[in-house]
């Protein structure tokens, strides 16, 4: 029998489409949504439908960059067919790619049963939202903004991709928060270090959906509702990632430090007067 009903993926698929992009974790917001309506956020059918509505999330990235993508995976065929293409930044910029999926793959299949288990907790997800506050407080505050997008090497890429176990292993961390961060802490602009994270999620997070759909179809989740979530998730992180990109040209990040800290610190309260089950 299904867990969700067509009432929650709209909402969820919302709560999806406005977070998977902003630093404010994603997994850690649906996690309390997800309590807030009593869904069961440790039950498996639950947990792959997160993960299957992160799809429309990320087919949202993939309309958005399209001309980006096209280009680089166009650079990317032609180095593997010509010698001397493989000197062009975008041939280079596709397999830093590919490499820095490689570690969040692993640890992603490794971990897979505390992923799923005990930290799924909304305790886990709490302390996340303001250690991962303060990590991104730091990079803000003394990342140095020196260094464009045409700037990035192998030794960026594979930091920041890398930095997307933080969030794998800690649901409240964020994927975004993380790779952002890191981009600013090695001294990326942070509209560079914004677009570099949003290019690294493409593939991770659309593996991480393709590979829980049989899961999440197979523990008796209504396919309706799956697909009602993951359309509901694309248009709306369509407009998150226009928005975000239009912030960070002007803007420090405090305002998301802030709001983490005061959801985390209210995620507490809610928890330990029994509102909420962690």
């Amino acid at each position: 029998m299904s867990v969700i009903n067509v009432g929650q993926s709209i909402a969820l698929g919302v709560v999806e489409g406005l977070t998977e992009f902003l630093p404010v974790s994603s997994t850690g917001h649906l996690k309390i949504v997800e309590g807030l309506m009593d869904v069961p956020v440790d039950d498996k059918g639950v947990v792959g439908f997160t993960a299957v509505i992160q799809v429309g999330a990320i087919a949202a990235v993939l309309v958005y960059f399209f001309s980006d993508i096209v280009r680089i995976v166009g650079a990317w065929f032609k180095g593997l067919a010509n010698k001397e293409e493989r000197y062009h930044h975008d041939y280079k910029f596709a397999w830093w790619v590919i490499f820095a999926t490689v570690p969040v793959v692993v640890v992603g299949v490794a971990a897979k049963p505390l992923i799923e288990g005990p930290l799924a907790s909304l305790w886990v997800v709490a302390g996340s939202l303001i250690v991962g506050s303060v990590v991104m407080w730091l990079a803000d505050r003394y990342g140095r903004n020196k260094r464009g997008e045409d700037d990035t090497g192998f030794r960026d890429a594979m930091l920041v991709g890398s930095s997307q176990i933080l969030a794998l292993l800690f649901p409240g961390f964020s994927r975004s928060g993380a790779t952002i961060s890191t981009g600013l802490l090695l001294n990326l602009d942070r509209l560079a270090a914004t677009r570099l994270s949003f290019f690294m999620g493409i593939p991770a997070l659309t593996g991480a959906g393709l590979y829980e759909l049989p899961g999440a179809l197979g523990s008796g989740e209504s396919a309706l509702p799956l697909a009602i979530g993951t359309a509901v998730s694309f248009v709306v992180a369509y407009a998150s990632i226009a928005w975000l990109l239009r912030f960070v040209a002007r803007h420090t990040f405090t305002a998301f430090v802030v709001y983490r800290v005061a959801v985390g610190l209210l995620l507490f309260a809610l928890l330990g007067a029994g509102t909420l089950n962690g």
